[in-house]
């Protein structure tokens, strides 16, 4: 994030680096999400009195963010970077850079600021649980000592202002588009698992056929950039199931596992494996509560280290995953 021109500072901060820490009144899953929702980003990010316009994010390792803030006399300040990890719902780490309006990398002059400014900085942000609020720590490395620094520190304070602020108003019922497109919970209760777990407005019955009728499979599994085809699918115990997904740039992926428990409509489990990371298997226990003629659906994975938990979380699938949902979500509202 560009600096904010100012001398005045909001405690000291490290030797090279800007940290700040703040208490949220709200669940990590709803600051995470305001850290990785474009839509909820331009609500909050920048300075006192800046907009932004556009925030534009790839979420996954490798993948690119650039954002434009807008100063109150309507001066663009472009920012751009890359994602160097993720692990949802617990930290982001990325590269900070100032940016042309078409995402080429510029030096601080380009904005009449400092030449000492490097052209790449890094920006880590962690996310701790702390009895249903959030602890996070933002640490801004690279910018030189002096009124840069300290217009940095207050530029992210004032930002994590309006964050506050913006969290507000979402627990309160305002502006909560953004959070009902994707309105599911992910926890880590050890560190082998991961449990997912999401509503249904559609009664149980009809939500465990849609999971298990391979003709329906295509229409939900999967992001929506991919196509995804039924290989097999024997859905008993001992039975095999395999999906391909396939990319609109010809780039195929195969995922297959083996049914181990079927009871339906109330439980389903089942081993999942990516074929392009043979041997690391995961077993999905899946289920479904009736409520009131809704369906709550609650995926507990199973993981055989915490190096593969820990892999599967960096690969983004908490987007995959959520976007997956978010598809069988609109199909059953079609039903």
């Amino acid at each position: 994030m560009p600096t904010k021109t100012t001398t005045k500072g909001r405690g000291p901060a490290a030797k090279g680096s800007v940290v700040i820490t703040r208490i949220f009144d709200a669940p990590r899953e709803r600051v995470w999400k305001a850290w990785t929702d474009p839509e909820q980003l331009k609500h909050w990010w920048g300075p006192k009195g800046f907009t932004t316009p556009v925030f534009r994010a790839d979420l996954r390792v490798g993948g690119a963010l650039l954002y434009c803030m807008r100063s109150p006399e309507g001066k663009d300040y472009w920012g751009t970077g890359v994602y160097r990890e993720i692990v949802p719902v617990t930290r982001i780490v990325y590269t900070d850079t100032f940016a042309d309006e078409k995402g080429n990398v510029v030096p601080a002059t380009y904005y009449g600021m400092n030449s000492e400014i490097p052209l790449e900085m890094l920006v880590t942000v962690t996310f701790e649980n702390q009895d249903g609020k959030t602890k996070m720590t933002l640490k801004h490395d690279g910018l030189p000592a002096g009124k840069d620094r300290e217009g940095a520190q207050v530029g992210w304070s004032e930002s994590f202002d309006k964050l506050a602020e913006s969290l507000k108003e979402s627990s309160e019922g305002k502006g909560r588009g953004a959070d009902d497109k994707k309105a599911y919970t992910l926890t880590l209760p050890t560190d082998r698992e991961i449990v997912m777990e999401r509503t249904f407005d559609a009664p149980r019955a009809r939500v465990f056929e849609v999971y298990t009728n391979p003709k329906l499979i295509p229409l939900w599994w999967g992001p929506r950039r991919y196509t995804t085809t039924v290989d097999k699918m024997d859905v008993r115990p001992g039975g095999v199931w395999r999906y391909i997904s396939r990319g609109a740039d010809g780039t195929e992926f195969a995922f297959h596992g083996t049914y181990r428990e079927i009871k339906r409509p109330e439980r389903l489990v089942s081993t999942f494996e990516f074929e392009g990371m043979p041997g690391h298997v995961v077993v999905d226990t899946a289920t479904f509560e009736e409520r009131g003629g809704k369906t709550k659906v609650t995926v507990t994975s199973r993981f055989e280290s915490v190096e593969d938990r820990d892999g599967m979380l960096k690969s983004g699938m908490e987007d995959g995953a959520a976007e997956t949902w978010d598809r069988l979500a609109e199909l059953l509202r079609k039903a």
